[in-house]
C-alpha cells in the first residue's frame, strides 16, 4: 500500500483518481490548491505526489521547486498543457514523470507503479528508513524530521536506527544496550533510558510527535 497525495484543483478529477487509487489498495490525501499541497507534502512522508501545474495560490512548478529543497518524493505532473517547454520545465524542476490531460486512468496507474518501484529500489540502495515524519539515512548517518536534519550523537543515532529497523517490535533495555553500546559495555544500567530521554527532547518534544513509545516493564518501541 502506497501513501499518495493528489494536488489538483479540479475536484471531480481528484475524486475520480482517488477512487481508482483506493481501489488499488492505496491510501490517498487530496489538496485543492498549491499552498495546501506544499504544506501537506512537507508535513507528511508520501510515497508519491500527483501534482497539477495550473493551481491556485501557488502553481505546480513552484510547489515542486520548493518541495525539492527539502524532499525527494517522486512527483508525477498532471496538466492540460502539453507544450514541449512546459514538460521540460517540469522535468527540470525535479518531476519524475509527466502526463497530460485528458489521460487514460490505466496509463496513469501504470506510471504510478513504475515511479513507486523506482522509489523502493532507491530506498534499498541508499538504506533509508522511514517512520511517519522521521527518516534515517544509514549511508549519510543522518536523521531528518519533516525534512529538517537533527543533530545527534553516535549513540542517539544508533538507538533510533535499531528501533526503526525493528519498528512495531518492543525491544527490552538489555537488547538495546547491547546493540547501542556494545556487548562489552560496562556502565550505568539505565543508560538506554538516558538516551531515550535525549532523543525525545530533540524529536518528540521539539516536533510535538510521539516517536519513541514506552512499554512499561519491558522496554521501548517505534510504531508505524
Amino acid at each position: 500500500m502506497a501513501n499518495i497525495l493528489i494536488v489538483e484543483d479540479e475536484e471531480k478529477i481528484a475524486r475520480f483518481v482517488e477512487l481508482e487509487l483506493v481501489h488499488e489498495g492505496n491510501k490517498v490525501k487530496k489538496a485543492f490548491d498549491g499552498r495546501e499541497g506544499l504544506d501537506l507534502a512537507l508535513l507528511e512522508d508520501f510515497d508519491l505526489i500527483l501534482l497539477d501545474v495550473m493551481l491556485p495560490k501557488l502553481n505546480g512548478l513552484e510547489v515542486l521547486r520548493r518541495l525539492r529543497l527539502e524532499k525527494e518524493t517522486p512527483v508525477i505532473m498532471l496538466t492540460a498543457r502539453d507544450a514541449v517547454m512546459d514538460k521540460v520545465s517540469g522535468l527540470d524542476a525535479g518531476a519524475d514523470d509527466y502526463i497530460t490531460k485528458p489521460f487514460a486512468i490505466e496509463e496513469l496507474l501504470a506510471r504510478i507503479r513504475v515511479a513507486l518501484k523506482k522509489r523502493i529500489s532507491n530506498e534499498v540502495k541508499t538504506h533509508v528508513l522511514s517512520v511517519g515524519a522521521v527518516s534515517l539515512d544509514e549511508d549519510r548517518h543522518q536523521v531528518l524530521v519533516n525534512g529538517e536534519e537533527i543533530e545527534l550523537t553516535n549513540r542517539e543515532f544508533e538507538l533510533i536506527r535499531v528501533l526503526m529497523k525493528n519498528k512495531n517490535i518492543v525491544l527490552d533495555r538489555e537488547k538495546l544496550m547491547n546493540e547501542v553500546c556494545g556487548y562489552d559495555y560496562i556502565g550505568e544500567t539505565n543508560i538506554i533510558d538516558v538516551y531515550v530521554r535525549y532523543v525525545r527532547t530533540k524529536i518528540d518534544d521539539k516536533y510535538n510527535i510521539k516517536f519513541i513509545n514506552t512499554v512499561r516493564g519491558v522496554g521501548y518501541v517505534i510504531k508505524d
